[in-house]
């Protein structure tokens, strides 16, 4: 089987999002299934509609235009403000999206009328994180432009926390986000559909609070995909942390000393990782690189040490691993690497069983084919 490749298991993408489904409708909480780490794949959207979610959202409207052979009656969401240049795309492909951008909205607006078709608007507020975000004055004005609009429909209000500075979820900041939500409604005599107060870092808030307030909707994709939060990168109990695997292959296995000599100077990506002081290790390359994966993210076998990367190569300390040029090395995934490995053109990707289903050792794959 070529490598690399990613192996996905299905079943534990639909497991982990009906667990968080079910928690979260204890609460009269939905989930919106994210998909951009996953470069919209279809079959891991329906894999999420399986498990329970009520909807699809997706960063890019390239993504969003792989779910469109989903059940049609299925919602999906841009999840980034849109960029004008893509105002007929996003009426035509979501049928909602984030927003923050007076005349954004207003190029939705013509763009739908033109298109015969209503599009609807969920408006993002600033609540410190500092990425996107209505500032919490300006919202009143934004009410009135969508409200005032030919074809537009206000959806709701979101926000967005944890993405840019690591601002936590909490009590204090969502009740500003629901108080804005009950003035918007007294003001304006409507009852909003959605409060989309955020993503997988407001789990722990969401299944813990005493004051839910408005919340009704969280758009989910590391708790789902990866079966952790994003706030201390902790395992959310009972979900898997295994439906991503990264898989590479050996291209050179030798014994070579512990540090380089020569006169050195910065290496491809920058200074050059530490090594150890003396001594020789047991060194492998495997065919990954930066291309492929980021290697932030990437959780090696036990007994094997990262020695450095660069855009092709891998390289490892492998230690007393015994292993040869063909071999294969399985990896856990964080969030950056999935991102980058699921949108790396040079990594394949496959839909298996359980691995543990198919007797493969943990960590370390001998041999060019599982079985």
């Amino acid at each position: 089987m070529t490598a690399p490749r990613i192996e996905i298991d299905l079943d534990l993408v639909e497991h982990n999002t009906r667990v968080l489904v079910d928690r979260l409708a204890a609460r009269d909480v939905r989930v919106v299934g994210v998909t951009k780490a996953t470069l919209g794949s279809p079959t891991i959207a329906a894999a999420m509609l399986r498990g329970g979610a009520v909807g699809l959202g997706d960063s890019r409207v390239e993504n969003l235009a792989h779910l469109a052979d989903l059940d049609g009656s299925v919602p999906r969401t841009l999840i980034r403000s849109p960029m004008l240049s893509q105002a007929h795309d996003v009426v035509r492909t979501a049928a909602a999206s984030l927003n923050t951008e007076a005349t954004v909205l207003t190029a939705l607006d013509d763009a739908a009328t033109q298109a015969g078709t209503r599009h609807s608007v969920i408006l993002m507020v600033e609540l410190g994180d500092l990425r996107e975000g209505i500032a919490v004055d300006d919202v009143a004005a934004a009410v009135r432009v969508v409200l005032g609009s030919r074809s537009l429909r206000l959806r709701g209000l979101g926000a967005n926390l944890a993405c840019q500075n690591g601002v936590v979820p909490d009590d204090a900041n969502m009740a500003v986000l629901h108080r804005l939500v009950d003035q918007v409604e007294t003001d304006h005599h409507i009852a909003l559909d959605v409060v989309s107060s955020g993503n997988s870092a407001n789990l722990e808030w969401a299944l813990t609070t005493g004051h839910l307030g408005r919340t009704n909707e969280l758009r989910l994709g590391e708790a789902i995909l990866l079966g952790t939060e994003p706030l201390h990168r902790a395992q959310i109990a009972d979900l898997a942390t295994d439906a991503f695997t990264l898989i590479g292959e050996i291209i050179e296995v030798a014994d070579k000393p512990a540090r380089p000599w020569g006169n050195q100077a910065q290496a491809a990506y920058g200074q050059p990782p530490a090594r150890p002081a003396a001594g020789t290790s047991r060194q492998a390359i495997v065919a990954l690189g930066r291309q492929d994966v980021d290697i932030d993210g990437l959780t090696v076998p036990a007994g094997i040490t990262v020695l450095g990367m660069s855009s092709d190569h891998l390289v490892l300390d492998i230690g007393d691993h015994h292993l040869a040029a063909g071999d294969e090395v399985r990896f856990e995934l964080g969030y950056g690497a999935l991102v980058r490995a699921m949108t790396s053109p040079f990594v394949t990707r496959v839909e298996l069983p359980r691995l543990s289903d198919l007797g493969a050792p943990d960590g370390l794959v001998t041999g060019s084919t599982l079985r």
